[in-house]
């Protein structure tokens, strides 16, 4: 069966903005050669968007099985185009206890904390915090709560009708994060106000003999 290209508004919105923060926290003076590890790819819009332009990198895209066929069409546009360190997209389902063998020494993820179930965000943190290397960075994009307070009337709706859909989702709180990326290793190093009430949360591993 012939798949279909697919395509997020999102992420044509999101990614200038997103990639200007990224340029910074994963720039070259610090991160040549480093890999990457992207979390719930999704359309592969980010990765095959991502990819030329922060070519000292190599980026890997990830996401559950199905998702992949779709992906692969991005990503494989990107790379007939000249875009060498974009990976083919590889499956990974954060609940599963065994990761695929992935070298990485940063991760990236958007839009997928409030789509995950909370066991799998709990696994995401999880599993990043065992495979990172010290003063890796996680970057997380999306909407977030802070002290229980919604950041604007959409994130609000947005946050009920998710939980309408399946109560497992929803706009995660801060407050609620940061005990559960400590606990797996991470402290947030910054917070950047994007466009359309976003964030991109940068997560870093702590040093082994570094207290969160």
């Amino acid at each position: 069966m012939q798949v279909s290209k697919p395509y997020s508004q999102a992420c044509e919105n999101n990614k200038g903005p997103i990639l200007a923060v990224l340029q910074e926290v994963l720039s070259e003076s610090s991160h040549a050669n480093a890999r990457v590890l992207e979390i719930g790819s999704g359309t592969g819009q980010h990765a095959a968007y991502f990819a030329p332009r922060l070519p000292w990198l190599s980026w890997q895209p990830t996401d559950q099985a199905h998702y992949l066929p779709g992906c692969r069409l991005w990503i494989e546009e990107a790379r007939a185009a000249g875009a060498d360190n974009l990976q083919q997209p590889r499956v990974l389902n954060v609940l599963e206890p065994k990761w695929p063998e992935l070298e990485m020494q940063a991760a990236y993820s958007a839009n997928t904390a409030h789509i995950m179930p909370w066991p799998a965000v709990e696994a995401m943190f999880h599993g990043l915090g065992q495979r990172l290397p010290a003063q890796g960075y996680f970057c997380l994009y999306g909407p977030f709560r802070y002290s229980g307070q919604h950041t604007s009337e959409s994130n609000e709706n947005f946050d009920h009708h998710l939980r309408q859909q399946d109560p497992g989702m929803g706009i995660r709180d801060l407050d609620i994060l940061e005990p559960l990326a400590s606990a797996a290793g991470f402290k947030l190093s910054a917070d950047h106000a994007l466009p359309a009430n976003n964030r991109l949360l940068i997560w870093q591993k702590a040093d082994k003999n570094t207290p969160n």
